[in-house]
């Protein structure tokens, strides 16, 4: 399980603080450490067919008690059937031993799944759901006819009334308005009884029905609860421990969050395996990173041997347990943050609006860090502004023209151009790779991960539509220049549209999240063109990019 390096790596210094997983840049030893692993993945003819549809891998380098400088290696969830391979370090708790409580409980649950397929597949079950279909529709059609019929009817009488009132017209008899009251009453008597009739004809098949779907009701409620009970009980057996030797169940550290339970599969990524069994041994973590090996999910975005930072949804919480007692790098993005540039370029200001250029690396608005942001400077240069200032937004690490109303009524009237899509956009971008196209379309949806966030991903379900314009505007030594235009503004709309293999599949140069790493985001907001909401002028303003 513990590895030693192949490839010389003495020269290379240990690092002085454990790798911070939600943002790094790998250690040189990790990066060697995976380049062993993943020429051990190469050779592995039986799997390659399963690696080639994606899959995430990690390594952790280590120290023993003796000083020996190895590494360990992982794989997130299963390979080949199994979460036990001679060269990874086995899972946290196998739930795939074949007498355990996992497999046994799931082949309970597995036959009721079984009986519950049965039953609504049943051939009688469905010849009498058709039947009350028909029986319905039958039943519908009918009274509507003699709904028209009534209504023709009424309409007649309505006729004679009106006749019978011309002058030099036959007045209507006291007993001829009666007759044409009995036919109305005996027509809506008349209806009420066919009414009732067709209830009384299908409430018995109805009735029988809904005794059928109560027993598959029955064993679907005995499936939740059996489900529920089973993971729960699979989460209490994944005893985590940190380097202070402190252990803490799945259901300890989830119970501490938002969500209060753990999503499924928490336990069994990469990184979580390591340094359990880093902490078991009596091992020291060093550094760690994990990178994706295979083609990219379709929802997801991955590259095939790019390092990616620890999961948020599953990761944060177990990780946020095990790392306690290390000394642990400090959020290089916050870090960032803190001293990044603290001016802003004013590009266009009168009395109601102002136009800035953020620079890459600054928020828009405050995060949950107390740094400095293009809010706060705006409240500071104009403490009487009565709005919420900040009308659209841009990522932090994208740079361009952003706008500030300085009234409550010119926010509200700007973010309603932004809504109705009425402000046109210009961003400038160099993505790594050729794309082909001239110009076009991308158009995907798009949504965020639940467990990864803040990374959105393509969901045709849970997506909502977004759409960008795009016109290539110069190709060399393998990058493009291109210039977008989005018709909508969703969460990482660009970054996710150039990357994507549905879309241009050339990342943003510097994309950290969809790409690789670079020194910025080459990703700037060159031109906005609006209305004004005082003066109703159409005002365009362009500020170029600095790449």
């Amino acid at each position: 399980m513990l590895h030693h390096f192949h490839t010389p790596v003495a020269d290379i210094p240990l690092p002085e603080r454990f790798t911070f997983p939600f943002c790094y840049t790998p250690h040189p030893l990790c990066v060697a450490a995976a380049k062993e692993v993943q020429a051990y993945l190469g050779l592995q003819e039986a799997w390659k067919e399963e690696l080639a549809q994606g899959k995430m891998f990690g390594v952790l380098v280590v120290r023993t008690q003796e000083g020996e400088t190895g590494y360990l290696a992982a794989f997130s969830g299963i390979l080949a059937g199994s979460n036990v391979h001679p060269f990874f370090v086995p899972p946290v708790y196998d739930l795939l031993q074949p007498q355990g409580f996992f497999k046994i409980e799931e082949e309970q649950i597995s036959q009721i799944n079984t009986r519950i397929g049965l039953l609504e597949e049943d051939e009688e079950y469905k010849r009498q759901m058709q039947q009350l279909a028909a029986l319905r529709q039958t039943a519908q059609e009918t009274l509507e006819e003699a709904k028209r019929q009534m209504k023709r009817a009424k309409e007649k009488r309505e006729e004679r009334r009106r006749e019978a009132a011309l002058p030099n017209s036959t007045p209507m008899t006291p007993e001829e308005e009666s007759a044409l009251i009995r036919d109305s009453q005996f027509q809506k008597a008349e209806y009420k009884r066919m009414e009732r009739a067709w209830k009384e004809r299908i409430a018995p098949l109805q009735q029988t029905i809904s005794n059928y779907e109560a027993g598959i009701q029955v064993l679907k409620s005995e499936r939740k609860q059996r489900s529920a009970a089973l993971q729960q009980k699979l989460f209490e057996q994944f005893k985590m421990l940190n380097y202070r030797g402190e252990v803490k169940t799945l259901c300890d550290i989830f119970g501490q969050t938002v969500h209060k339970t753990p999503p499924a599969g928490a336990g069994e990524c990469a990184a979580p395996k390591l340094l359990q069994q880093a902490y078991l041994h009596g091992w020291k973590p060093i550094a760690m990173a994990e990178f994706w090996w295979g083609e990219s999910p379709k929802t997801e975005i991955r590259h095939h041997g790019h390092y990616y930072p620890a999961c948020k949804g599953k990761c944060e919480p177990i990780l946020g347990h095990m790392l306690q007692g290390l000394e642990v790098d400090e959020n290089p993005m916050l870090k960032e943050l803190q001293s990044g540039k603290k001016t802003l370029d004013i590009i266009y200001e009168d009395e109601w609006l102002v136009v800035v250029n953020k620079p890459a690396g600054m928020l828009s608005v405050p995060g949950k860090e107390d740094v400095v942001s293009v809010y706060s400077m705006m409240r500071e240069r104009y403490p009487d502004a009565d709005g919420p200032l900040i009308v659209h937004r841009l990522d932090m690490a994208t740079s361009g023209l952003l706008v500030v109303a300085k009234t409550k009524q010119v926010h509200q009237n700007l973010q309603a151009q932004f809504k109705n899509r009425s402000v046109g956009k210009r961003y400038i971008a160099l993505l790594q790779g050729s794309v082909s196209q001239d110009a076009g379309t991308v158009e995907l949806p798009l949504c965020p991960n639940p467990l990864d966030r803040p990374r959105q991903m393509v969901h045709t379900g849970y997506g909502k539509p977004a759409v960008t314009d795009f016109e290539v505007l110069e190709r060399k030594d393998n990058r493009t220049r291109i210039a977008f235009y989005p018709r909508t503004g969703r969460t990482h709309q660009l970054r996710v549209h150039a990357a994507h293999p549905l879309g241009l599949h050339c990342p943003i140069i510097g994309d950290e999240l969809y790409g690789r790493k670079s020194e910025r985001l080459y990703l700037h907001a060159e031109m906005l063109e609006f209305t004004h909401p005082v003066t109703g002028k159409r005002i365009s303003i362009t500020q170029k990019a600095d790449f």
